[in-house]
């Protein structure tokens, strides 16, 4: 048996259930939202029967596809098929990411200064990066697919195999429209490497694909004829360098990126990490300069394979590391990544904590199972993934009216309004409007609005609209 050959995917198959663990214990408590894994459930739920991917949570007829193009998400229609419900996607996300070990690990064991047992300890060092965690971590999301192809992409770079770093790039067209800046700038690394025509042809793939997504596709499907998240990357004025740099949180991410994989910037492969960085910290939203979520996971494979080519380069370095002296250096990677992950999800999972419960989960499930498969509902946030898989779920308090005419007695003087049940929280938040408009709501709902309430308990409760 090779051991170099069934080593990377052993540390995949380490991976794959402690992923799945972390997003399904946090599932079950009751931690998972609408905003994201309802909304992709109810995308992929479409997509397996055949049909547009139609998202309630977001609006009424809304299709997906007018928000992010991501027709990758098919992929999961016939698995869903099998196994509908939330789970399902949490479990393929945990798979998606866990593969993308494989080709990190073997590009590892690769490296001669690592040798076998340093590339084993590199690749248990990237499976518990933070960024991997933290998208498992936060339900699930598209950039699952682009995680495996971006390692892969990555890792032929590093062994300066190009055409196969631009096939494996050129599918991340399909993931996400933002992925076309990572295409973009694999092909302009290939340029430089010197495959002039194959890197110029990959970057203008990408620049064409992109501009036609933005421009064409996405407005084509948006009820507003528009690409949403245009204006987020307008100039706005002031100074440009300023805006990449400031504030200081920018560069207290761009330290705890760079911690476990500081090698990386011996090799030149940081500036496809880099290139995305940059892109993060010109946005206006504040949510894109910090670590966390699910926005880092593109950025492990990149950094950690930029690491790794940077040690194998210390072999013409003053520390001149011959073939398989270089383990103190991954056990530094796996040092510093455990130290920042210490009390992460993954180890959540392992100490046990994760699987403690307070038997409140299990109460609202039973609440819940007031309303009838079928249903359209209008559910709280946190709520609305626990129905997905058999219901039609609009994020509460969005009550939209019937199509066509209807009698009074309905919310705001609609007929059979579209959401015939509403779940909320006793305690509910600010998402997505302030805590005082969603109490007013309710109280018209309850107070003329033809809505009882036919459930309670453990902080959750079930209205039913009725006529008269």
């Amino acid at each position: 048996m090779d051991f170099r050959r069934v080593l990377p995917w052993s540390v995949a198959a380490l991976f794959a259930p402690l992923y799945a663990a972390v997003s399904l214990t946090r599932h079950a408590r009751l931690e998972s939202s609408g905003f994201d894994l309802g909304i992709f459930e109810e995308a992929v739920r479409a997509y397996s029967r055949l049909e547009a991917p139609v998202v309630a949570l977001k609006g009424a007829g809304f299709n997906l596809l007018g928000d992010h193009f991501s027709p990758v998400l098919a992929v999961l229609a016939p698995f869903y098929r099998l196994w509908p419900g939330a789970g399902t996607l949490l479990v393929a996300q945990a798979l998606l990411v866990a593969l993308s070990a494989v080709p990190v690990t073997a590009y590892a064991v690769r490296v001669r200064v690592l040798g076998p047992a340093g590339g084993a300890v590199a690749g248990v060092a990237y499976g518990l990066s933070a960024g991997l965690q933290s998208a498992v971590a936060f339900d699930f999301h598209e950039v699952a697919f682009a995680v495996p192809l971006a390692a892969a992409a990555v890792v032929a770079l590093a062994r300066e195999r190009y055409g196969p770093a631009v096939a494996w790039a050129l599918p991340l067209l399909l993931v996400k429209e933002d992925q076309a800046l990572l295409v973009a700038a694999v092909g302009g690394y290939v340029w430089w490497r010197g495959r002039r025509r194959l890197g110029a042809a990959t970057v203008l793939a990408a620049v064409a694909a992109g501009l036609l997504v933005t421009l064409v596709v996405i407005p084509g499907v948006n009820p507003g004829g528009e690409y949403t998240y245009a204006h987020m990357g307008e100039p706005g004025g002031g100074n440009p360098v300023v805006r990449l740099l400031f504030p200081e949180v920018k560069a207290l991410t761009v330290l705890l990126l760079l911690a476990p994989t500081l090698l990386a910037l011996r090799s030149p492969l940081v500036l496809l990490p880099g290139v995305l960085l940059a892109a993060r910290f010109w946005v206006v939203n504040p949510a894109f300069w910090r670590t966390g979520q699910h926005y880092d996971a593109v950025l492990m494979p990149l950094l950690f394979t930029a690491g790794l080519h940077g040690a194998g380069l210390l072999r013409g370095a003053r520390l001149r590391l011959r073939p398989g002296r270089g383990l103190p250096v991954a056990a530094g990677m796996l040092a510093v990544t455990v130290a920042l992950t210490a009390t992460g999800p993954v180890a959540g999972v392992l100490s046990g904590e994760a699987w403690r419960g307070d038997g409140r989960a299990a109460q609202v499930r039973r609440v819940l199972a007031v309303v009838p498969d079928g249903a359209r509902v209008a559910a709280a946030n946190h709520l609305a993934p626990q129905l997905t898989g058999r219901c039609t779920v609009s994020l509460f308090p969005y009550l939209t009216p019937p199509d066509g005419p209807g009698g009074a007695g309905g919310p705001g003087g609609w007929g059979r309004p579209v959401a015939e049940w509403v779940a909320v929280l006793d305690e509910l938040d600010d998402f997505p409007v302030p805590e005082e408009e969603q109490r007013r709501f309710l109280a018209g709902l309850v107070d003329g609005g033809g809505y009882r309430r036919v459930a309670a308990g453990a902080g959750v409760v079930v209205y039913h609209w009725q006529r008269g």
